[in-house]
């Protein structure tokens, strides 16, 4: 072995050797190239960089001509102008020359066409905090020229250099000259054409993002360890300093060592040699390692059979124990030299099942076996009995022939006790089930099959699947529809969900059967059934007293807001006959003059005409308010409809003023223009704008406020509330305002600040607003710490958020109506 193994690695190594002299040379002649391209690309840049210093230094100095002309008092704004348009069109990386006074107010600007909006400068305007600014007073403090430190621009804002040359006036700082280079520009013109197109040139600020220019992508393999980095040498910029660097990268001239094809054909072939050494010195062990696999079976195999808790017995073709395992033996409690050899009857034999057990070894030795084996009980050295189980198969020598049969017996006392308790705890299930109130039942998907039913569906719907079917039916819970119950896509061929059964969720109705005279709440869920099938789950409870109990506060809920209209109505009583009084007295009037006219025979036909014209005017104006009164009081079934926003506040609007008259309050109002309709109730909502605005008049007349302060306002305008678009309507007063304590229970039932009041009227308005989806609050208005009135506010969604809501319920529902 020893020969062998030197035969084998001795090539090996030598050839591995002779790689590594390869690839040595191969890394050797690399680098010195590598030397010499950044030896050239070093010297390179440093030309390029006195290049562009050169024409900043020139440009400088042209700015420092004109400022020194300034301050010599010898150009004026005009020729100022002028000298700037010629060097920014002679030179273009100016992109503008600005002339800016001691207060920083900009006297003369010119900028190329180039420059964009946002960086333009215009004469008169003072110079903004920023960089020109602190550039500024650095310039003022040091009274010589200063550049500014460029940073990369943002969006489509190319960064601008800035160059600010001090004005000095007898002596005084005067301002300064300020230019601003494009920076690209400046790397276009500036550097050398044969720099350019050798390498990737660009201009970097002091963080090193890019001012101009376009760097080189990484390359792919940088990440990997033979790759070489990017040849590439960066500079200052003077007079700028480190605030302008420029940079250079070389572009890749050569592939490299790894990209020599000779180095791949020198290490392709040691490779190939390697791998023919190895493949021999394979083949010379390949007899060792069949024996060594050899005697692993043997022990693998025997170590399992002592591991396993499953026991082993082997009987010959007469029935006598020829093999035994520790785990049999365990089980029993005898040793395998007291088993093996043992005829029938074993020692293990339970007494009086002898008979049985003779039979079945019988079956057992004539081939008469159960694929799913025989129960047995088994008796253990100690006298305890346990259940087992016993496998039988054939035993196989090495020609093919059976000399026995091996037994395999498990413990099966555990097994058999869990399965117990799961029937009885399965019976108690079902008793509990058929005690429900509800009925419940199971029906899997696409088929008539019942599942299970317990005792309340039998009774309603007999044993049949209809039943189920039309409570889903009926409630509209899609039976296999994966879109509608949250399963996901659905398998082509079975028409079933294919995603994991815990994303469903529960769907759930309120029907009426009126085989059954009952309202049912329809409850589903799907599941998977014991025998893995997608189920459907229906659970109907009897709800018709509940329902009842909804139809009958909806009826008193109804008759109270009638009730209420009549209430205000009564309560405004004298209000609405003092507006009925005028145009009746009216026409009395002109009845009374035509006739006294006619008997003088001084009425004309036109003075006649004229007269019942009026007349017939008055008329109609009662007319119309007794028939507002009589549609805000009729007695009408809750009619949710699209309602117009501008006639409810109308229609509220003509009879609050009524009110609001008799107590000598102006009413203003401001509703929006183009409001959106409403999904709802147009009397009602009339209700509560009355209640409010009346309410409202009695806190200032109880205030006792001056005339000029007697007003109500009414505000209708559009908001959104909790991401959700409204109609806000703001009733507000400038009465006395709500105590605190009074501002605890505003909202509760039979609670009232009026002596004779029922305090009804504001818990009807919410319980209005809240069944309309709305929300309605109230606050008190401040002048500091004094109470200046009250602000009653609510908000109705629009239409095409509320219907959906509105229209999924057939009777409001009892906290609606508080």
């Amino acid at each position: 072995m020893r020969q062998d193994r030197f035969a084998t690695l001795a090539p090996l190594a030598a050839v591995m050797m002779f790689l590594a002299a390869i690839v040595a040379s191969f890394w050797y002649l690399r680098s010195e190239e590598i030397a010499r391209e950044k030896e050239a690309l070093k010297r390179d840049v440093e030309y390029a960089q006195q290049r562009v210093r050169l024409r900043l230094l020139e440009r400088q100095e042209q700015i420092m001509r004109i400022a020194r002309d300034i301050s010599n008092e010898e150009l004026e704004r005009a020729d100022f102008v002028s000298r700037a348009e010629a060097l920014i069109s002679q030179y273009p990386e100016l992109q503008s020359i600005t002339w800016v006074d001691e207060r920083r107010r900009i006297r003369a600007t010119q900028a190329a066409p180039t420059v964009t909006s946002s960086q333009l400068r215009v004469s008169g305007e003072v110079l903004k905090t920023g960089e020109a600014a602190d550039l500024f007073r650095l310039a003022r403090e040091l009274q010589q020229p200063v550049y500014s430190l460029p940073a990369a621009g943002t969006g489509d804002v190319a960064p601008l250099l800035q160059l600010q040359v001090p004005l000095s006036l007898q002596g005084r700082f005067g301002g300064v000259v300020l230019a601003e280079y494009s920076i690209d520009s400046l790397l276009r013109y500036g550097t050398p054409t044969e720099v350019l197109a050798r390498y990737a040139v660009t201009l970097l600020d002091g963080t090193g993002h890019v001012l101009a220019g376009t760097p080189l992508a990484p390359r792919r393999n940088a990440l990997w360890p033979w790759a070489t980095k990017a040849n590439a040498y960066a500079i200052p910029v003077s007079p700028v300093g480190n605030g302008l660097v420029l940079r250079a990268q070389a572009y890749r001239t050569s592939l490299g060592v790894v990209g020599s094809g000779l180095f791949w054909l020198v290490g392709t072939l040691s490779v190939m040699t390697s791998w023919l050494l190895i493949a021999t010195w394979r083949h010379t062990r390949r007899r060792m390692r069949a024996q060594e696999a050899l005697i692993v079976e043997t022990n693998f195999r025997r170590a399992m059979e002592n591991s396993i808790l499953t026991g082993m017995r082997a009987l010959d073709l007469h029935g006598r124990i020829t093999y035994v395992n520790s785990a049999f033996c365990q089980m029993t409690g005898w040793t395998e030299a007291e088993l093996v050899g043992q005829t029938p009857p074993y020692s293990y034999w339970p007494e009086g099942e002898y008979d049985k057990l003779h039979a079945n070894l019988r079956d057992e030795l004539s081939g008469k076996t159960v694929p799913g084996g025989f129960q047995v009980r088994v008796r253990r050295k100690s006298g305890t009995l346990f259940d087992a189980r016993l496998y039988v198969s054939p035993l196989i020598d090495a020609r093919g022939q059976q000399t026995g049969w091996m037994t395999s017996m498990t413990d099966i006392t555990e097994p058999n006790r869990v399965r117990e308790q799961l029937t009885a705890s399965h019976e108690r299930f079902t008793i509990v089930l058929e005690a429900l109130d509800a009925s419940v039942s199971v029906a899997p998907l696409g088929s008539q099959e019942l599942l299970f039913a317990n005792r309340l569906y039998r009774q309603w719907f007999g044993s049949q699947t209809g039943g189920h079917l039309e409570m889903v039916a009926q409630a509209g819970l899609p039976p296999s529809s994966s879109s509608s119950t949250g399963l996901g896509e659905e398998d082509e061929l079975m028409g079933l969900p294919m995603d994991p059964l815990a994303r469903a969720r529960t769907e759930n109705a309120e029907i009426y059967r009126s085989d059954l005279g009952k309202w049912l709440e329809v409850r589903s869920r799907y599941l998977n059934w014991v025998d893995g099938r997608l189920a459907q789950m229906v659970i109907a409870t009897d709800i018709t007293p509940r329902r009842v109990a909804e139809e009958q506060a909806a009826r008193q809920a109804e008759r109270a807001q009638s009730v209420s209209r009549l209430i205000t109505m009564g309560e405004m009583a004298s209000s609405v006959a003092h507006e009925l009084n005028q145009p009746l007295t009216a026409i009395n009037n002109y009845c009374s003059g035509m006739v006294s006219r006619i008997q003088s025979g001084n009425l004309s036909e036109e003075a006649l005409l004229t007269a019942l014209q009026k007349t017939a005017h008055q008329a109609q104006r009662a007319g119309q308010i007794i028939q507002r009164i009589r549609a805000f009081v009729k007695k009408s079934e809750p009619n949710r409809t699209l309602a117009n926003v501008h006639d409810m506040v109308a229609e509220a609007l003509e009879l609050a003023e009524i009110e609001l008259r008799r107590h000598n309050v102006r009413l203003t109002h401001h509703v929006a223009a183009r409001l959106p309709p409403v999904m709802a109730d147009s009397i009602l909502i009339e209700q509560v704008l009355i209640n409010l605005m009346k309410n409202g008049a009695e806190s200032i007349a109880l205030a006792q406020r001056p005339p000029a302060l007697r007003s109500v306002e009414l505000r209708v305008v559009p908001r959104q509330v909790e991401s959700m678009e409204v109609i806000e309507f703001t009733v507000q007063d400038t009465g006395r305002g709500l105590a605190p304590e009074v501002l605890a229970h505003l909202f509760e039932a039979f609670f009232s600040t009026k002596s004779e009041g029922m305090g009804i009227g504001l818990n009807l308005c919410r319980s209005i607003v809240e069944s309309h989806q709305g929300r309605m609050q109230a606050e008190n208005l401040y002048n500091a710490t004094e109470v200046t009135g009250c602000r009653f506010s609510f908000w109705l969604p629009l239409a095409n958020m509320a219907d959906s809501t509105i229209n999924s319920a057939a009777t409001p529902h009892p906290r609606t109506i508080a």
